[in-house]
C-alpha cells in the first residue's frame, strides 16, 4: 500500500546492542531504535520495519521483552517476538488489555510505522531482574499515560523511550501532556546516570546534560506562556508567539501533532493551580 525506503544498522555502545531502523515514505523519514542487553530486549521497533528488526532479533538470545509504551513504533513487533521467541512481555499495567487487541492508528502513522498486531503482555512490578542487573521500572507519563523508563542499577544506564527525543520540543501529540513530561524529566534526574538510550535519538553519551537542557527549555517556555496568558493572550496568539513556524507534521496529521497542544497543557495547568 505504501512504498517505503527501509534500512537497519546495528551498533554497540557500552555493552548494549542498538538496532537503528529507518523508514521513509515520500521523502518523510523517521528513525526508531530497539535495544538489547543482558537478555533483555527494550522495545521492538515498528511493524513497517518487521523484516529488518526480525533479522536483528533472530541473532540475539532474547529472554524477556520490556516495552516503554504501547505505541506502534515501539510495540509493532511484539507479536512476532511472542510467536517466535516465547518469552515474557512486560508493559505498563494500564496497557495490558489494550495490547491484547490490534492497534488502531491514523493513516499517516500507518504509512510510516505500519500496524501493531495484538499480543499478550503482563504488567511490570516495581523492578525487573536480568542475569546481571536489577532494573528500576520508572513511571514517566507525559508522552503517553502508560509511558515507562528503565534504569539499570549496575551500569547506571537510563532507557527513556519517548521521554527525551530532543532537547527542544516543538510539537507533541494530542494525547501528550507536556506538564507531565516535565515532571517525569525532573523525576529521572534524581537517578545516578550519565548515558541515555532514547528510542528515537539512540545512544546519548551526555544524556544527563541533554535532559537537563530539556528541563530548562520547558521551564523557560512555561514561564513565557504564563506571562502571556496573564496578559490575556489567547491559545492561538501564544502559540504563534512562541512557535512562529508552521511544522509540516501538523498539517499531515490533521493537527494530531501540534505546538498548540504544548500551550494548552501549560494553560490548563495554570488554571488548575488557581483553583487549589
Amino acid at each position: 500500500m505504501f512504498k517505503r525506503e527501509k534500512s537497519i544498522e546495528i551498533q554497540q555502545h557500552r555493552g548494549v546492542q542498538c538496532a537503528h531502523g529507518k523508514v521513509a515514505v515520500q521523502g518523510v523519514g523517521m528513525s526508531v531504535y530497539s535495544f538489547f542487553v543482558d537478555g533483555l530486549l527494550i522495545d521492538t521497533g515498528s511493524y513497517s520495519l518487521s523484516q529488518e528488526f526480525q533479522s536483528f532479533f533472530k541473532g540475539i538470545p532474547i529472554e524477556q521483552l520490556a516495552l516503554t509504551h504501547s505505541h506502534e513504533d515501539h510495540a509493532g513487533n511484539a507479536a512476532w517476538i511472542q510467536h517466535h521467541k516465547n518469552v515474557p512481555i512486560y508493559i505498563h499495567r494500564d496497557s495490558v488489555n489494550l495490547c491484547a487487541e490490534d492497534g488502531d492508528y491514523p493513516l499517516y502513522r500507518q504509512a510510516l510505522w505500519g500496524e501493531r498486531p495484538a499480543f499478550v503482555a503482563q504488567p511490570f512490578g516495581q523492578t525487573l531482574q536480568t542475569n546481571a542487573a536489577t532494573w528500576d521500572v520508572i513511571e514517566t507519563p507525559g508522552h503517553t499515560t502508560d509511558h515507562l523508563s528503565f534504569y539499570n542499577r549496575e551500569t547506571g544506564a537510563m532507557f527513556t523511550g519517548d521521554l527525551f527525543i530532543q532537547p527542544k520540543t516543538k510539537v507533541v501529540l494530542d494525547e501528550e501532556n507536556i506538564v507531565h513530561t516535565l515532571a517525569s524529566l525532573r523525576k529521572i534526574v534524581n537517578y545516578d546516570f550519565d548515558v541515555v538510550y532514547c528510542c528515537h535519538a539512540g545512544f546519548i553519551v551526555d544524556g544527563r546534560t541533554k535532559i537537563q537542557e530539556k528541563i530548562a527549555y520547558l521551564e523557560d517556555m512555561q514561564g513565557k506562556v504564563k506571562q502571556l496568558f496573564m496578559q490575556g493572550y489567547s491559545v492561538e496568539e501564544i502559540t504563534k508567539t512562541i512557535f512562529p513556524r508552521d511544522y509540516p507534521i501538523t498539517k499531515v496529521s490533521g493537527e494530531q501533532w501540534s505546538s498548540k497542544h504544548i500551550i494548552t497543557a501549560f494553560i490548563n495547568h495554570f488554571t488548575e493551580e488557581s483553583f487549589i
